[in-house]
């Protein structure tokens, strides 16, 4: 299938920004619902302002907390600027919510109806790039001479959905490597004990619903965990700042306590 081109142009920003692309952590964070900017030709997919400031749009506060973790880290981290509902950096092609008609109850219809061109753009200039630019800042790092590369992706998710209450602070999300999210777990419990922790919540990883885990991390043979935060701890500055104290300071230790065998 032919390249689509004509989506973004010289006024829209770029779909991706990378932090410390030349950090020497043995880590990659990376943030796929960061941004929720709508390309200024697709106008505001029809939906009043008020719902692009809700979680359906993108991640609230995720890329606050990754920027400060990546500063704490001394990381690297790629963000994805524009919002979910335009097409999601987390999702294969061929996931229904890839490009969402309806999301948590909400009508996009500037999604409905779209010709397989106008897919293609979105899939082109948004969704190719971001991975690009992550796999460049991955596999530049594959050989260096520190502990064994990770990859760490942060979201947020909300309180309620679909009726169902999701109380827990964090969630961290493991599938086929489970060493790194099992590992993260036990540190933040001896440190943050205060926290409500679980495996898996608020759901798993596979191959429809995500997209940078599998292909990112698994493909490579990567140690890898997502990361989920409930949205309304991290909406202002003060929860951004804990919850990015307390990741950088458990994963600091894990680095600490593998130095000797080079394996976070």
């Amino acid at each position: 299938m032919g390249k689509s081109l004509g989506l973004l142009g010289a006024d829209d920003p770029p779909p991706v920004e990378v932090l410390n692309p030349g950090a020497a952590a043995p880590v990659v964070l990376a943030c796929e619902h960061a941004g929720r900017a709508i390309p200024r030709q697709l106008g505001d997919l029809g939906l009043p302002p008020a719902e692009m400031d809700r979680h359906i749009a993108w991640d609230i506060g995720a890329a606050a907390v990754a920027r400060r973790m990546a500063a704490g880290l001394d990381a690297c981290l790629v963000l994805q600027r524009y919002s979910r509902l335009v097409v999601d950096c987390n999702r294969p092609r061929e996931a229904p919510d890839a490009i969402p008609r309806v999301s948590d109850g909400t009508r996009v219809p500037a999604n409905v109806g779209l010709k397989e061109a106008e897919r293609d753009a979105r899939w082109h200039e948004i969704h190719e790039p971001f991975h690009a630019a992550l796999s460049a800042q991955l596999e530049a790092r594959r050989h260096m001479e520190t502990a064994a590369l990770s990859l760490i992706t942060v979201h947020s998710f909300t309180p309620h959905l679909d009726g169902v209450r999701r109380p827990w602070a964090l969630g961290l999300l493991r599938r086929h490597d489970q060493g790194l999210a099992t590992r993260l777990l036990a540190v933040l419990r001896e440190q943050a004990p205060g926290e409500t922790m679980a495996i898996n919540r608020p759901y798993d990883i596979d191959d429809l619903t995500d997209y940078t885990i599998p292909v990112q991390a698994e493909r490579r043979g990567l140690p890898n965990v997502l990361i989920e935060i409930r949205n309304d701890l991290i909406a202002g500055e003060a929860g951004q700042a804990h919850y990015a104290e307390i990741l950088v300071a458990a994963i600091r230790t894990i680095l600490g306590r593998h130095s000797e065998d080079r394996i976070l």
